[in-house]
């Protein structure tokens, strides 16, 4: 079972490199760091205060967070599930699929394994072009110094994490949606519509019951500004409940499905 899992993942792994959702995740993850190094290089005389200040690191990493959590991830997540679990749809594949000499378990977990490694490839390429959005300027700006302040590693790893868990709900829900249409404007649709939802519902004191929502109260809890009203309990276990129960009831129809592609 362990190996028939294994070679699904490789499998699958090769065919979303032929998706739109490898570039999908490859510009996603790095047009907020592209922005922030455009928006310095042209108000470079503004940057050596800027690189002096203690924190430094903070008031990046929370700059760059913002669009991120508000609008490019939960994105990320509806377009990179719907693109990759659309590959057999596109292809007329699903009845090629069935027949390889693996279980509806394989299959189904396979493909929800590639999706949140393509995940993870999209926090590690926007940490790494947050850090390049504060190095590129040092080096092209002479009169520049190097970052001095302290990074808290610690807390921006504990932060990924957090935001990751906000996401997989998303994931979750687009995966069930995906393997029921084959029209893949639909889960698109969906999540869009579901996302635009979640915007309209910060300032509602029960906004936190749309799972779309949660990486932008991730974002807002510690400085809300009045733009949402932030629940006191932590919503990273809804994230986790979520992500369960889609998986299960997206598990369950797959796996009753009578017609196999």
């Amino acid at each position: 079972m362990a190996i028939d899992f294994i070679h699904a993942l490789q499998s699958e792994w090769l065919k979303k490199k032929r998706s739109l959702a490898s570039w999908l995740i490859l510009t996603g993850a790095f047009f907020t760091p592209a922005i922030v190094i455009v928006a310095r290089l042209v108000n470079h005389d503004k940057l050596r205060q800027l690189y002096s200040t203690d924190g430094f690191w903070t008031l990046l990493w929370r700059n760059s967070w913002e669009s991120m959590a508000i609008f490019f991830l939960p994105m990320a997540a509806v377009l990179a599930t719907s693109l990759i679990t659309q590959i057999e749809y596109k292809n007329n594949a699903w009845k090629q699929v069935h027949t390889l000499p693996l279980s509806p378990t394989t299959i189904f977990f396979s493909k929800l394994a590639v999706i949140l490694l393509m995940m993870v490839q999209f926090f590690v390429l926007f940490n790494l072009g947050i850090y390049l959005s504060a190095v590129v300027p040092y080096l092209l700006i002479g009169n520049v110094p190097y970052p001095t302040a302290h990074a808290p590693l610690a807390s921006f790893l504990v932060q990924n994490m957090l935001y990751f868990v906000d996401c997989l709900p998303i994931v979750a829900a687009q995966y069930l949606l995906s393997l029921r249409f084959k029209n893949f404007l639909v889960p698109i649709g969906f999540g869009f519509l579901t996302w635009v939802g979640a915007l309209a519902a910060l300032s509602w004191k029960f906004g936190y019951v749309i799972p779309y929502s949660y990486s932008m109260l991730t974002y807002l809890k510690d400085n809300p500004a009045g733009r949402a009203i932030v629940p006191a309990f932590d919503v990273h276990w809804l994230a986790i409940g979520y992500f369960v129960l889609f998986i299960v009831v997206g598990y369950g129809l797959f796996v009753t499905k009578a017609q196999k592609g």
